[in-house]
C-alpha cells in the first residue's frame, strides 16, 4: 500500500477518535452537571423546609404530605417571632461582639502571618509548627482553664472574655491561611520596596495588605459564621444577664417562650431571621472567599 492509501486511511480513523473523545467528553460535563445540580438541590433542601416551615400555621408544620408551598403565607409568624423576644437587642449584642472580633482577628492575625511568612526569625519553623499543633485541640480541653482564669479576674458576664482573645493571633487556621496566602505573593515586591527605603511595616500594611483583600475577605466569612453561631461562649459568660445575650443565646431560649408549648411555626420563623444574614454574607463574599481559599494552598 502507498503512502497516500495509508494516509487516506488513516485520517478517517484520527477523525472518529477526535468524534469520540468529543462525544465522550460532553456525556462527562451532562453527567458532572447532573450530579452538582442533584447534590445543590439535596444540600438546600433543609433550607427550603425551614423557609417553608416559617410561613405555615402551626398545625401546617405537621402536615403529611408536607406542604411545600404555603397557602396562604403567614408573614405574621416574623412579627410575632420578631416582638416576642428582644430580637433588637440580641442582634446588637451580636454585633458588637461581631465587629469587635473582625477587627481583631483579621488585624492580628495578618500581622502573625506576614510574619511567619516574610520574617527570617530564629526559631521561626518550630514557632509555626507549635501553632499549627494547636489546631488537633479540641476546643472542650481548654474550656475550663480559661473559664477559670476568666472568672477570676472579674471578666465573667462581660463581653470581653468573646472579644479581647481576638487580637492575640486570630486562632491557628486564620493564621496559617494568611501566611500561605503571604508566601503566594512574589517577594521581589518587598525586595523593591525595601531598596527605596521602606520599613518592614510600609511594606505590610501598604503592600502587602492590599493585596491579601481574598484572604481577608476569607478570615472575615468564617470569623462572622463563627461569631454568629456561636452558642458556647456566650452561654458561659453571658447567660446571667438576658439584656447581654446573643442571637444565638436568644434564639436556643425562644423555644421556651410559650408557656409550656413548643410554637414550631414561630421558631421556624425566628430560624429562618437568624440564617439569613449568614447567607447573604456568604454570597456576598463568594468570589473572594472562593479565590482565598484556593490561591492560599498554591505555596507551601
Amino acid at each position: 500500500m502507498s503512502a497516500l492509501g495509508r494516509t487516506q486511511t488513516g485520517r478517517p480513523n484520527a477523525d472518529r477518535a477526535v468524534a469520540r473523545g468529543i462525544r465522550d467528553d460532553k456525556v462527562w460535563t451532562v453527567f458532572v452537571w447532573i450530579m452538582l445540580v442533584g447534590g445543590g438541590i439535596v444540600m438546600a433542601l433543609p433550607l427550603l423546609w425551614l423557609l417553608t416551615s416559617s410561613l405555615k400555621t402551626e398545625l401546617g408544620v405537621f402536615r403529611y404530605p408536607p406542604q411545600w408551598i404555603p397557602n396562604p403565607p403567614q408573614f405574621q409568624n416574623y412579627v410575632e417571632a420578631w416582638t416576642k423576644k428582644p430580637f433588637g437587642t440580641y442582634l446588637w449584642n451580636t454585633f458588637v461582639i461581631l465587629m469587635i472580633n473582625e477587627v481583631g482577628i483579621i488585624f492580628s492575625a495578618s500581622l502573625v502571618g506576614y510574619a511567619f511568612a516574610r520574617i527570617d526569625f530564629p526559631g521561626r519553623d518550630l514557632l509555626f509548627s507549635v501553632v499549627l499543633a494547636t489546631m488537633m485541640l479540641p476546643g472542650v480541653v481548654t474550656l475550663i482553664p480559661r473559664f477559670v482564669i476568666y472568672s477570676r479576674i472579674g471578666w465573667v458576664n462581660t463581653i470581653l472574655p468573646l472579644t479581647v482573645p481576638s487580637f492575640f493571633g486570630g486562632g491557628a487556621f486564620n493564621i496559617f491561611l494568611l501566611r500561605q496566602f503571604f508566601r503566594s505573593l512574589p517577594a521581589e515586591l518587598a525586595d523593591a520596596a525595601r531598596v527605596d527605603g521602606a520599613s518592614e511595616i510600609g511594606i505590610f500594611w501598604r503592600i502587602m495588605m492590599p493585596l491579601t483583600k481574598p484572604a481577608l475577605a476569607t478570615v472575615a466569612v468564617f470569623t462572622f459564621i463563627g461569631v454568629w453561631n456561636d452558642y458556647m461562649g456566650p452561654l458561659l459568660y453571658l447567660s446571667k444577664d438576658v439584656k447581654k445575650y446573643t442571637v444565638a443565646l436568644g434564639l436556643a431560649t425562644f423555644r421556651n417562650a410559650f408557656a409550656g408549648r413548643t410554637r414550631w411555626d414561630l421558631i421556624m420563623a425566628a430560624s429562618t431571621m437568624m440564617v439569613a444574614p449568614v447567607v447573604l454574607i456568604f454570597f456576598l463574599a463568594q468570589k473572594n472567599f472562593v479565590q482565598g481559599i484556593a490561591v492560599s494552598g498554591l505555596k507551601g
